[in-house]
């Protein structure tokens, strides 16, 4: 988990310190999190997800499943705001799943 924490944030631009510092704790710890040195709770977790603008089952290494709700169909010009808030709804479910089961393990 660590790794794909560390390659997000690479590939943002962003430094241990940035994260550290909007995180509230030190580089160090920080550095820890990475290299899979420290254990990382899950309201940790849900921060540094926010933080760089992720999911967590991308920094767990679990991509979530991908819904295509969408009209194929390349004539049409707009999308349907339901749908749309559809998938969104359906992909937050499925987070929240798959948190639970997280939890549930680390609970277990």
């Amino acid at each position: 988990m660590g790794q794909n924490i560390r390659k997000i944030r690479v590939q943002k631009g962003f430094s241990q310190e940035y994260m550290a510092e909007t995180l509230g704790i030190t580089q160090p710890t920080y550095a820890r999190l990475e290299k899979d040195d420290h254990r990382i709770s899950i309201v940790r977790l849900l921060q540094i997800a926010q933080q760089l603008e992720t999911n967590v089952s991308e920094l767990i290494g679990q991509k979530a499943k991908e819904l295509n709700l969408k009209n194929d169909n390349t004539h049409q010009a707009k999308s349907n705001p339901y749908l749309d808030n559809k998938e969104y709804i359906s992909t937050l479910k499925g987070e929240v799943a798959f948190l639970r089961e997280l939890l549930q393990k680390f609970r277990g």
